[in-house]
């Protein structure tokens, strides 16, 4: 089963959701990328995955286009931008879901605060996904 995650810089959202996904199932094929991919990873949301067990320094912030000719079960948008500019995958995607989420890289205040606006989308993202997992992916394999 393959699925795509996308959002709109990749770099921060879509390397979450890629992480925990991956993590529920290793025969999952996970791939995350960005219809404006930035190019790198946000070093905060690198951090927090850490602290769940879940290392995603080694993912790297790729462009849609990379995976657009191939066939995909699910394409997850994560954030309005991506879902808004997702590309047409033309008869090559099983379903297309959207899942939004803040995008914490965005947060304004204090370093406190934005530290726990980081955890709070992680958890959000590990909640959603955790319940797309056992309520849909996992029951057709």
């Amino acid at each position: 089963m393959k699925v795509l995650i996308l959002c709109t810089g990749n770099s921060c959202r879509s390397q979450m959701a890629h992480g925990f996904l991956q993590s529920f199932d290793n025969r999952l094929r996970v791939e995350s990328a960005g219809t404006e991919a930035s190019g790198k990873l946000n070093s905060a949301a690198v951090k927090v995955m850490s602290e769940t067990g879940i290392d995603i320094s080694h993912h790297t912030s790729d462009s849609v286009d990379k995976y657009i000719n191939e066939e995909w079960d699910y394409v997850i948008t994560v954030c309005g931008g991506a879902n808004e500019n997702c590309p047409t995958f033309l008869g090559k995607v099983k379903h297309r879901l959207h899942i939004g989420f803040d995008d914490p890289s965005h947060a304004v205040g204090t370093e406190e605060f934005i530290q726990s606006e980081f955890y709070r989308v992680r958890d959000e993202i590990k909640e959603a996904f955790f319940k797309l997992y056992n309520e849909e992916i996992k029951l057709k394999f």
